[in-house]
């Protein structure tokens, strides 16, 4: 099989198309009543987003501080996140029991948001890892070319939402957000149950990570009809959207990130850090443990000759620096690893897709820290977007 293949594989759980079973047997619609349906709602008992997100902030001169964290019962928005491709249950679907890869995807990418809203995730019946691996192989498992799977985790997602903003939201300001697969079921919600409709005017707006989210080249709308791409952080009802590959590896012509297939779109990048364009510090907050997929290679030693800290994240200022560009037919974040042989602290950082024998797939680039690699300067823009909101109201 090969990496082109893989990455088509790929892409279509990162477009919303997989997630389901035989469409001649639909599966009942889930009760989004229930606490257990949810990962994290405001107040409920195990909350998978109630976690500790303490970080160690690692200096240049490789000193360190311990940075707390604390979520605001009180924030005056809402987020709603679908997660990536994650589960590993044995069949086509994922079932409806939040796993160690459910619990630790929320904590990576959504958790920290909650300084800034209150966080709304549920579980949905998406197409696996075990299904895309074993179509990789070349065996895929009964069901999953059916052309309806793709419907089952799309029509969970929106029956979630439905019931969020039935019973929920009472008109509150929402960010959505989501990375891979779910980013690519909410290009399929947002035109469909958002855009045109009341609820379009209480968007704050849409972190859509680790997808392509097409816009019409030349400019800010394409998919999203009427929700443009950021250009500040005190702007609402826009779009945030991108992929990351390292300035040293930039995607090679078999990557289906980056690039859209109709000759008139172009894969939307903006740079949390640097919306108005150009390049700026990305306020990364990197795994201490373990990353959202177990292709990931295990954390670097943070300072030479010093044991790893015992907080679940670390975070590097100046490390990392990121700017969008224009290339070879792709659009992407390109990050930038500001490696300083002089000093203790790490030369490099994680966060590629690493297959058998070690080797890199150059064509996934950073996927598997989309939403980490500039974690910070997401939440920092949601409290500015956050005020904004306020304000408008």
């Amino acid at each position: 099989m090969t990496r082109r293949m893989l990455a088509t594989l790929a892409m279509g759980a990162v477009l919303g198309m997989g997630a389901g079973q035989a469409q001649a047997q639909a599966p009942a619609k889930n009760d989004y009543s229930k606490p257990d349906a949810w990962l994290c709602w405001p107040g409920k008992a195990g909350d998978a987003c109630s976690v500790d997100m303490t970080a160690t902030v690692v200096n240049a001169d490789g000193s360190t501080a311990v940075e707390s964290f604390k979520a605001d019962a009180k924030a005056p928005i809402d987020c709603f996140y679908v997660y990536p491709t994650v589960s590993t249950d044995p069949g086509v679907v994922s079932d409806m029991t939040a796993n160690a890869e459910e619990l630790n995807v929320v904590r990576q990418q959504l958790a920290r948001f909650g300084s800034k809203c209150r966080i709304f995730a549920p579980l949905y019946r998406q197409f696996t890892l075990t299904a895309l691996r074993a179509m990789v192989a070349g065996t895929p498992l009964p069901g999953a070319t059916d052309p309806g799977v793709r419907q089952v985790g799309y029509n969970d997602v929106v029956d979630a939402w439905n019931y969020y903003l039935a019973h929920e939201n009472k008109g509150r300001g929402v960010v959505l957000i989501g990375h891979s697969q779910g980013s690519g079921l909410l290009q399929r919600l947002i035109p469909a149950e958002i855009e045109g409709k009341p609820v379009q005017k209480q968007v704050v707006s849409a972190l859509i990570l680790g997808s392509n989210l097409g816009v019409e080249k030349g400019k800010d709308t394409g998919t999203f009809k009427t929700i443009p791409l950021c250009k500040s952080a005190r702007q609402i009802g826009c779009a945030i959207s991108y992929v990351t590959f390292r300035d040293t590896m930039p995607p090679p012509g078999n990557s289906r990130f980056g690039k859209m297939q109709v000759a008139t779109m172009e894969a939307a990048c903006t740079n949390p850090a640097a919306l108005a364009g150009g390049k700026a510090e990305l306020k990364a907050y990197l795994s201490n443990t373990a990353n959202i997929a177990s292709s990931a290679a295990p954390p670097p030693t943070w300072v030479k000759d010093k044991p790893n800290p015992k907080t679940p994240f670390v975070t590097l200022p100046s490390l990392i620096t990121g700017q969008c560009v224009s290339k070879d037919g792709f659009s992407y974040l390109e990050a930038q690893v500001n490696a300083n042989p002089a000093d203790p602290r790490t030369d490099t950082i994680n966060g590629d897709v690493v297959g058998p024998g070690g080797v890199v797939a150059k064509d996934w680039g950073l996927h598997l820290i989309d939403a980490n690699i500039a974690m910070g300067n997401l939440v920092d823009v949601v409290g500015e977007q956050a005020k904004a909101y306020a304000g408008r109201k």
